[in-house]
């Protein structure tokens, strides 16, 4: 299993964590109909939104345990 880093893509996120789409639905991030999610990292498509890197980090960390 890909080790969560914050320069995989959210593509990679989704498919290899599966539960994390609640966390990103949370954050307001629609990554699952995204052209991008299959090429932004998850530090890339923060900024672009907006978002703190370390917060999404955390909350992801906790949902994939």
């Amino acid at each position: 299993m890909a080790e969560l880093t914050k320069d995989m893509t959210f593509f990679e996120l989704m498919r290899t964590y599966p539960e994390s789409v609640k966390v990103l639905q949370k954050h307001n991030l629609g990554c699952i109909g995204c052209m991008g999610a299959q090429n932004e990292t998850l530090e890339q498509g923060s900024r672009a939104h907006g978002l703190n890197i370390d917060t999404l980090m955390a909350d992801l960390k906790a949902a994939i345990g």
